[in-house]
């Protein structure tokens, strides 16, 4: 009698529920449904809040749905925590007003042939005029700060002209002029300065450990126009090189990036990509055209060093070793019948010889047909190639060279220097 009266509770309760609006046609209503049965059963009153069906004093929950609020609870956090660091960048510069000029289209017409137009026929058409100029908005993008007193990390390609202004917004809507202080000659990279103290720096976290599959979470200022925009999705690849391109610094080619489903819309690209901790883990940089959320972030291990450098010297100072290589696969070291499938033949190009003259890798005795094998403790494969190693270290640091030449194994050593702006 006692069980067939804790049934007839249980579905009185039931129907209660379902009277007060839980439809059956909800997704999880059933689990839900059989979790309040077995909770009651067990006698286990303190469940949790989520589903809302009250019983007296207790509540009954589903505990599916935790796991997505606690996701949703991490994504917004991660969010309010970096927001304040991340900024918009807006770029004017004084360009040629337009004028209403005449012309007379039948100019170069012969005269017998004009006289049949009438003469003086003129048309008015816009030109730019020679004397007179507007200062005018040209483009936006965003950027983050890394020092709290106004070092902020964009892309090269945001702030690549020489002649134009750059002016910051905070996320509380400060307005600050910016001053360049250094672009990367290699990577897509630059860091500006505003006049300010007290500012919240991003907290930066480490790109070599992120995996595939991952949440990302990109904010910035999407289309130039809608400022502190965010976006979610995952990391969908990692170690891509990929050929960026623009109106205002021609094209590029990039590499070691990462790949996110996040959408990265034009304006966006200096801003950070996060992980769920709110840390950055990459700078936005570019997207696939003609393809759908297919985007590309710079991982923030490469800018580290350009921010110490910059801090520092006051300028990003690249290191380099000195060599023109070709990365190896199954299909390279087949064709050039050699024992290897991975790492970096030094060989010469159109550009000029394998080893460049008065360099590291000249000094240190590299010759021409070495396959460099590993830098350090880093082995050169497709995905990890020498000059991204090289983004590990600073100019004046000691590397050693694993090296195959013929068929021997040797080890060099080398201090890297800094990069000519010539190369």
């Amino acid at each position: 009698m006692h069980n067939k009266k804790k049934i007839q509770i249980i579905v009185a309760l039931i129907f209660v529920a379902l009277m007060l609006g839980v439809s059956a046609a909800r997704a999880g209503f059933f689990n839900n449904a059989s979790y309040l049965i077995k909770g009651l059963l067990t006698k286990d009153i303190n469940i949790g809040r989520e589903l809302g069906i009250s019983s007296g004093d207790k509540t009954i929950s589903a505990p599916l749905y935790k796991p997505a609020l606690d996701y949703e609870e991490a994504v917004v956090s991660a969010v309010e925590g970096a927001s304040p660091s991340v900024v918009s960048i807006v770029i004017t510069k004084d360009v040629p007003l337009l004028e209403n000029c005449t012309y007379d289209p039948f100019a170069d017409m012969p005269s017998d042939i004009r006289s049949m137009f009438g003469s003086g026929t003129q048309f008015s058409r816009p030109c730019e005029s020679t004397t007179q100029k507007e200062t005018k908005e040209i483009g936006g993008g965003s950027g983050f700060i890394v020092s709290t007193d106004g070092l902020i990390l964009t892309n090269k390609h945001v702030v690549s002209d020489t002649k134009a202004d750059y002016t910051v917004f905070t996320s509380n809507g400060k307005k600050y002029s910016a001053k360049v202080l250094a672009r990367d000659t290699t990577n897509d990279i630059a860091l500006i300065k505003i006049e300010a103290t007290g500012l919240k720096a991003a907290t930066l976290g480490n790109s070599d450990s992120i995996k595939l599959g991952q949440t990302a979470i990109v904010i910035g200022n999407a289309l130039g126009e809608f400022r502190n925009t965010v976006s979610t999705g995952v990391i969908s690849g990692l170690s891509r090189n990929v050929t960026a391109g623009g109106a205002s610094f021609g094209s590029e080619t990039i590499s070691g990036v990462i790949q996110t489903d996040a959408a990265i819309n034009p304006g966006n690209s200096g801003g950070p990509l996060l992980n769920l901790r709110g840390e950055v883990i990459g700078m936005n940089t570019a997207m696939a055209d003609g393809a759908q959320n297919i985007g590309f972030a710079i991982p923030i291990n490469q800018a580290k060093r350009a921010i110490e450098s910059v801090k520092k010297t006051g300028s990003i100072k690249n290191p380099y070793i000195g060599v023109r290589y070709m990365l190896l696969n199954e299909e390279t070291a087949k064709k050039q019948k050699l024992s290897l499938n991975e790492g970096a033949l030094v060989r010469g190009t159109s550009d000029g010889p394998a080893i460049v003259k008065g360099s590291p890798a000249d000094k240190a005795g590299i010759q021409a047909e070495d396959i460099i094998m590993a830098v350090n403790d880093d082995a050169i494969t497709a995905e990890k190639t020498v000059t991204q190693i090289l983004q590990k270290y600073g100019v004046g640091d000691l590397i050693t060279l694993k090296i195959k030449r013929g068929e021997n194994i040797i080890y060099l050593s080398l201090k890297l220097e800094e990069r000519p702006e010539s190369l």
